[in-house]
């Protein structure tokens, strides 16, 4: 099996409630959760780093193809959120993504950005079967 990154994501948390250290490939990142559930909100919590991922996914993924294809939108701008809801009595997750460019392209070149943005890596697993494999090491 190839991996994605070179090095896992490894964190760590102590005794203060929350507050993770994730070490990533070049440095330490503090997840946290806001005050509102018992957290110091030093960092961003679990739902916002994930939906911090499908929005940098997406804005690079525009960003390259846009400059591959010579076209001249100078800034974008994508926002995220989510909820969820109980359909046939099961929770699932609904990701509402709105994507703004600053330099309107026509109603064609819109379709072909939103069909860039749909097949962003980052959208791409959220959308597929994901497993997540977990083992206790000792």
């Amino acid at each position: 099996m190839k991996y994605i990154l070179e090095k896992p994501i490894k964190g760590i948390i102590g005794s203060q409630k929350y507050k993770t250290t994730i070490h990533w490939r070049n440095g330490v990142l503090i997840t946290d959760e806001p005050e509102k559930i018992g957290g110091k909100d030093l960092g961003p919590d679990p739902h916002t780093l994930l939906l911090s991922s499908l929005v940098g996914c997406t804005l690079a993924t525009l960003r390259m193809y846009i400059d591959h294809k010579g076209l001249s939108i100078s800034q974008i701008e994508v926002e995220a959120n989510l909820f969820h809801r109980i359909e046939n009595q099961e929770m699932i997750t609904l990701v509402e993504r709105k994507i703004t460019f600053k330099d309107e392209p026509d109603a064609e070149l819109q379709t072909r950005l939103l069909r860039v943005a749909e097949q962003c890596p980052i959208s791409r697993i959220l959308k597929g079967n994901i497993k997540i494999s977990t083992e206790l090491i000792k």
